[in-house]
């Protein structure tokens, strides 16, 4: 592990006590540009998020009215009622993303499995980036102000469902996570820039509580008329 790394992950809380635990759930509440572009009803309700932190797997409820949820796994994803009926299912659901751009509209399965990868990603980072497969090596920094980020680029394996195969980390000077920057593929490969904000203390992890995702342009800036995603997160809990 290259020290950048080592530091992030130890000062968000340390990889002994990150393996010491299965599973994470939080409160979320999203909006943003994106799910008007994409055709989606996104209201503002919360809703819970559980992820499991050593194998790609999240779900998500309510989702679409109450009582369902969604089960995600990048080999599949479903919409699951309360009795454990199957609402609706898609095997191999990257290959329903084809041709799509920006603005291709989204079905509750494309929704579901976005929802599903991006905030897997998100909850489990930078502690995933330590698993067999990843690739990482330092980069440039960005400044921000009066502050400089160091860099971080990660090279995903294929077996992990995400926005892009490279991503962009960038840790203050306290080593927690400021920005994270990708691509997301399955809508036209657009470029984003999220910005990891109000840091909160979790059974010794600092886990960021807000999330604000914009366009990012050609020079890395942030284009901040174009918020695409916000995501608030509260409630954590580590079973």
């Amino acid at each position: 592990m290259i020290p950048l790394l080592a530091n992030a992950i130890e000062a968000h809380g340390g990889l002994d006590r990150w393996n010491a635990h299965e599973r994470l759930t939080a409160t979320i509440v999203t909006g943003g540009d994106l799910w008007i572009l994409k055709g989606v009803d996104q209201d503002q309700a919360p809703r819970t998020m559980r992820i499991e932190l050593h194998r790609e797997r999240a779900s998500v409820e309510p989702f679409g009215k109450p009582g369902q949820r969604t089960e995600f796994s990048p080999e599949r994803i479903a919409i699951v009622a309360a009795d454990g009926r199957i609402v609706a299912e898609r095997s191999n659901p990257r290959a329903a993303f084809a041709r799509h751009d920006m603005r291709t509209h989204w079905d509750p399965l494309h929704r579901a499995y976005f929802n599903g990868y991006a905030l897997w990603t998100y909850m489990t980072a930078p502690f995933l980036l330590a698993a067999d497969g990843f690739q990482v090596r330092e980069i440039a920094p960005w400044r921000e102000g009066a502050e400089v980020w160091r860099g971080l680029r990660a090279t995903f394996p294929t077996v992990i469902a995400s926005h892009s195969a490279e991503q962009d980390f960038y840790f203050g000077p306290d080593m927690l996570i400021r920005r994270h920057d990708y691509r997301v593929e399955i809508a036209g490969n657009f470029p984003a820039a999220q910005y990891v904000s109000d840091p909160v203390t979790v059974d010794g992890f600092k886990l960021p509580s807000q999330r604000r995702i914009y366009l990012r342009g050609d020079d890395l800036t942030p284009l901040r008329d174009e918020l695409m995603v916000s995501i608030d997160l509260a409630d954590f809990r580590f079973d």
